[in-house]
C-alpha cells in the first residue's frame, strides 16, 4: 500500500495518509473504552445487592480479558446482562461494554444508539465520559463530520478533566485538518503533545504538527520582532 501511495499526487498522499491515521484513531478510541472498562470493573468495589450482576459480567468479560473466548455475539451478552439487572453497577458496566464492543465490530449507529441509552439512563455514572467520547467517535466514524466535532469539542469542554481528554483533542485536531482548518488543527495538536510528551499520542500529534509544518510553514514562521528604529519622544526640560 505504501508502494502505490509514492506514486500518487501530494494532495492523493495527504488524503491517504489521513484515511489511514482516522481508522487508527478510530481503532485506538474503540481499545480505549473496551480495555479501560474492562479494568475498571474488576478494580471497582462491589456491594452484596451487586454480586449476581457482577458474577453475570464477569462470566462475559472475563474470556475477553484472558483472550480464551470468541467475540461472536459478544455485545448481544453484555445487553442482556444490562436488561437483567438494569439498576446494579455492572449492568450499567455492561451496557456500556456492550456499546464498546459494538463499536470495535463497526457497528457504529447500533454503538451510538447504546451509548446515547448510557448517557440518557446513567447520567450520574463514573464512566459517563466514555459514553460521550463513544457518541462523538461514532458520529465521527460514519462521516458525519460537523456532528462529530461538536461532540469532541462538547466533551473538551465539559470533562476538562477526564483521562480521555487527549484523545477527543487528537481526534476533533485530525477532523480540523481535513476541513483545512489548520490553525485549530495546530492548537489543539500541540496541547496533546504537552500533555503526553512520552507516550505514543504525543507522538502522533508531533507527527502531525510536521505534517501541518510541510504543508503550512507560514503557520510556523516565528513572529516579527517589535521595531527597533522608533523615534524617541523629545523630553522638555522645565
Amino acid at each position: 500500500m505504501e508502494s502505490d501511495a509514492g506514486q500518487l499526487p501530494l494532495s492523493h498522499k495527504a488524503w491517504a495518509w489521513f484515511e489511514a491515521n482516522k481508522k487508527q484513531t478510530l481503532w485506538g478510541v474503540g481499545i480505549i473504552l473496551l480495555i479501560g472498562l474492562i479494568i475498571a470493573f474488576f478494580l471497582y468495589r462491589q456491594n452484596e445487592e451487586d454480586v449476581a450482576a457482577s458474577e453475570a459480567l464477569s462470566n462475559v468479560a472475563m474470556p475477553q480479558v484472558t483472550g480464551g473466548g470468541s467475540r461472536t455475539d459478544t455485545a448481544e451478552e453484555y445487553l442482556k446482562v444490562a436488561a437483567t439487572y438494569p439498576k446494579s453497577r455492572a449492568g450499567a458496566r455492561a451496557l456500556l461494554l456492550a456499546a464498546g464492543s459494538l463499536f470495535v465490530d463497526g457497528k457504529y449507529p447500533e454503538a451510538k444508539t447504546q451509548f446515547e441509552r448510557f448517557k440518557r439512563d446513567y447520567s450520574d455514572s463514573l464512566f459517563l465520559g466514555e459514553a460521550l467520547l463513544g457518541i462523538a467517535a461514532c458520529l465521527d466514524a460514519q462521516g458525519q463530520t460537523r456532528e462529530a466535532m461538536a461532540a469532541y469539542k462538547d466533551f473538551i469542554e465539559r470533562r476538562s478533566g477526564d483521562s480521555n481528554v487527549p484523545h477527543a483533542k487528537f481526534a476533533l485536531g485530525r477532523l480540523h485538518q481535513a476541513q483545512n482548518e489548520p490553525e485549530q488543527a495546530r492548537k489543539l495538536f500541540e496541547d496533546v503533545e504537552r500533555t503526553d510528551p512520552f507516550g505514543s499520542l504525543g507522538d502522533e500529534a508531533r507527527m502531525q504538527l510536521e505534517d501541518l509544518k510541510t504543508k503550512y510553514p507560514k503557520l510556523f514562521a516565528p513572529l516579527a520582532p517589535m521595531p527597533t528604529n522608533a523615534v524617541p519622544l523629545k523630553v522638555e526640560k522645565p
